[in-house]
């Protein structure tokens, strides 16, 4: 799974307000939260994270568009993944990325050999 990210300048906990510090973070500090506590299960789910990097904006596309991190996830199946998606003790931390993200993209990917 590609994950095309764009963050807010100040978290929005307006829809998670028992997962709020108790002062203001940075869309960057939340998603930070949300990747802490959301690699246990996705190890646990047989997933890992590939590639996690700092992106910018298109050197090829719409000059306005810009995503803040890139990762790339890889899970060993459509179910795996669909598991630890629907994990209740992962999902009670969803609220970080959307407290953080301002914009996203999750684009499924498969490996296939070079022709």
């Amino acid at each position: 799974m590609l994950n095309l990210l764009r963050f807010r300048d100040v978290a929005d906990y307006s829809r998670f307000p028992h997962l709020a510090p108790p002062e203001p973070i940075s869309g960057r500090e939340a998603y930070d939260r949300y990747v802490r506590h959301t690699i246990p299960f996705l190890n646990a789910s047989g997933g890992t994270l590939e590639f996690f990097g700092t992106g910018g904006h298109n050197f090829v596309g719409p000059a306005e568009e810009r995503w803040d991190l890139v990762m790339l996830v890889r899970q060993a199946s459509v179910n795996s993944f669909l598991a630890f998606a629907s994990n209740e003790d992962y999902l009670a931390g969803i609220g970080h990325r959307t407290a953080a993200l301002e914009d996203s993209r999750m684009l499924p990917i498969v490996d296939r050999p070079l022709p």
